[in-house]
């Protein structure tokens, strides 16, 4: 982390002062992603005087303490949602522009502010990804990724500039929103916890225990964790002793499809154990202590906890939709997710070869290291301050 005296900030005239909008940054993977760039960024090596983020009171507490880091939290931000977007309507451009901001840079892309200079940070790509609407049938949550979208859409358009987690995401986005002017690609970071955890656990060679297998995600149609479950109850009738732990809880018809997926392949929940949501410093010593990551989504901005356990260096079966190719390149082995026995299938290959498993877990390490918080912090700053230079010209 840099940190400097205040005075450093003031010595020169030229330099900018950012506004970020991390009002919406709820989820783990939005939080961890302020918290990681602000804490890697170094203010002098890109000519910014200082910045100001508003974000909601408990996420301001997780941010680092610089002179330079100026941090609001309008009482709106604490109350409902209907309030927080209101805020963000009416009142946002306001507060940046008296602050004396010259950019706003907002991490979440369904903003209704419209400050003049923005750079957006596309997360979500559910609104988006082809296939992925029907899950969501003809009700209230269609209607709202309708809505999304075209938000979504208007900021992207509006915006001086657009950061994309990954070229597949920019690719799929544009086809709706059309060609943007200014883009750039900046992967996520994994924390360094995940990194520093090494996955050590001797394989059961000869079977005298279960090879240990891990999926974490919160159950969403998409991210079809019954299907696992039955790919998992195939390969034990097949004589492999696997076991199945699902982290991150889950509710609404996949939660349900998963229940029921259990109560017929393992009506005694002899093999699979779900579990709620873990706190992020717990997640590490899991990974580790698995043996296989499975990794079972079809739509992904930025896949989080894949590249955590690619950081841990565990063998992975992985998804073969959207942007999980690009991400685990050849650091894995692929399936069809809506299809059992595609994913039956990659973890017999994974868990029949030590040269393979060996080979997958090293090359998904490896690729890991590029995914980290200072080069996304770097290239982040970089872009929001080029952006900038460019409206001036």
């Amino acid at each position: 982390m840099v940190q400097h005296n205040q005075v450093d900030y003031l010595k020169n005239p030229n330099q900018i002062t950012i506004a970020i909008d991390a009002s919406r940054n709820r989820s783990g993977g939005a939080k961890a992603h302020i918290i990681g760039i602000l804490s890697e960024c170094d203010p002098v090596k890109y000519g910014i005087k200082a910045i100001h983020v508003w974000a909601f009171r408990s996420l301001l507490n997780q941010l680092p303490d610089y002179p330079w880091l100026i941090k609001h939290n309008p009482v709106a931000l604490e109350r409902s949602l209907l309030e927080q977007v209101v805020w963000q309507a009416t009142a946002l451009a306001g507060e940046v522009k008296s602050k004396g901001c010259d950019i706003l840079f907002t991490t979440d892309a369904s903003t209704l502010c419209r400050f003049q200079l923005m750079v957006v940070l596309s997360q979500d790509m559910l609104s988006y990804e082809p296939g992925v609407m029907q899950y969501f049938g003809y009700g209230l949550a269609r209607l709202r990724l309708f809505a999304i979208l075209a938000i979504q859409n208007m900021a992207f358009r509006r915006a001086a500039g657009v950061i994309f987690l990954t070229r597949y995401a920019g690719k799929v986005i544009q086809q709706s929103c059309g060609q943007l002017p200014s883009i750039a690609y900046i992967p996520h970071g994994v924390g360094e916890e995940f990194k520093h955890t090494q996955h050590q656990n001797i394989w059961p060679m000869t079977f005298e225990r279960p090879v240990r297998c891990v999926y974490v995600s919160n159950a969403e149609m998409y991210k079809h964790q019954w299907v696992v479950v039955q790919a998992i109850a195939t390969l034990r009738k097949r004589g492999y002793d696997l076991l199945l732990t699902l982290i991150g809880g889950g509710k609404g018809l996949a939660q349900r499809l998963l229940l029921d997926a259990i109560d017929y392949s393992d009506p005694q929940r002899i093999f699979v154990n779900q579990l709620d949501f873990l706190p992020q410093k717990d997640l590490p010593s899991s990974l580790a202590n698995a043996d296989l990551f499975i990794f079972a989504s079809s739509c992904e901005n930025m896949p989080v906890t894949l590249i955590e356990a690619m950081a841990v260096g565990l063998p992975i079966a992985c998804s073969n939709r959207g942007p999980m190719p690009e991400v685990l390149g050849a650091g894995g082995v692929y399936f069809n997710p809506e299809d059992p026995e595609s994913i039956a299938e990659s973890i017999e290959k994974i868990i029949s070869c030590s040269a393979l498993r060996m080979d997958i877990a090293q090359r998904a390490r490896s690729i890991s290291q590029q995914y980290n918080w200072k080069r996304c912090a770097d290239e982040t700053f970089a872009f929001i301050v080029e952006t900038y230079q460019k409206s001036k010209k």
